[in-house]
């Protein structure tokens, strides 16, 4: 049987992705084709740990943008053979909050670190788990901003000024011209409802074996 295809989802914080990995998960629900959803940071025991370092540990603000980049890595090198690899040779979807491009633009571009560094860690920690799509949602970092309003606890990530969110933003740009074939840019202003129709259109024209489950 011909595997499910490896999805991933980016954008800035604020951006609406999360929100579309769980409609697109709920699609997968309805038209009852086997999936996952995992999250970077994170996804398993060790990663999880890690994401707690990262984001919320009491004593994480004096972390180098080299500590990041590899605490990131190691999570991600879990994930691939801990989770996503086995998932996806059981002919699951998988669907992922997350991956490595999220490092290349905010460890890399935001925090200017050396790229080709970057991406051969990128290539080490995921080896050949290449995601067969991409979807970046793109908003520019005052709107994204005014939808982290809502009182919760706030990360370390979400605590930098506009500029580093512009400079993420146009890195995914970037990386969405360099490969046209595995990243989609979405308009991540429109409505949610709207965003997660063209998704699912594209997805279906794209893997036909999706609509063929049900």
């Amino acid at each position: 049987m011909r595997r499910l295809p490896f999805i991933t989802f980016e954008g800035s914080e604020g951006s609406g992705k999360s929100t579309q990995v769980q409609r697109l998960a709920a699609r997968l629900e309805r038209s009852g084709v086997p999936y996952l959803v995992t999250r970077e940071p994170g996804g398993t025991p060790i990663g999880e740990t890690i994401r707690e370092l990262l984001q919320f540990a009491s004593d994480n603000s004096g972390m180098t943008p080299e500590t990041e980049l590899l605490l990131f890595e190691a999570s991600r090198s879990q994930l691939v053979r801990e989770i996503i690899k086995p998932a996806l040779e059981q002919a699951m979807c998988v669907i992922a909050d997350r991956f490595f491009d999220s490092t290349t633009a905010y460890q890399g571009a935001a925090r200017k670190l050396d790229r080709e560094t970057v991406e051969r860690l990128n290539v080490f920690a995921a080896g050949d788990c290449i995601p067969d799509v991409t979807f970046v949602l793109d908003i520019d970092a005052t709107s994204a901003k005014s939808r982290m309003q809502e009182p919760r606890r706030q990360d370390r990530m979400e605590q930098e000024p506009d500029d580093f969110y512009e400079r993420v933003r146009e890195a995914y740009r970037e990386l969405s011209a360099r490969e046209p074939n595995r990243i989609v840019l979405i308009n991540g202003a429109r409505n949610a409802d709207e965003i997660e129709n063209e998704i699912w259109g594209m997805l279906c024209s794209r893997f036909p074996n999706f609509t063929r489950h049900h």
